[in-house]
């Protein structure tokens, strides 16, 4: 039997600033993360190809 991930879990980071600029479509990354560890909501800064740059993502759902 396979053995269980435990509290790893997968979520997903939605850029922040690509809605305020009112181009078309999203800018989504999957991660994963602890649960233990950060049972937060996390913050990470991911490229967004869309509008070119560096912006800033954060955990929805």
């Amino acid at each position: 039997m396979a053995k269980a991930k435990g509290n790893r879990i997968q979520v997903i980071l939605e850029c922040t600033e690509h809605k305020q600029s009112g181009k078309p479509g999203t800018s989504r990354y999957v991660t994963t993360k602890n649960r233990k560890n950060t049972p937060e909501r996390i913050e990470l800064r991911k490229y967004n190809s869309i509008l070119k740059k560096y912006t800033l993502h954060k955990e929805i759902k």
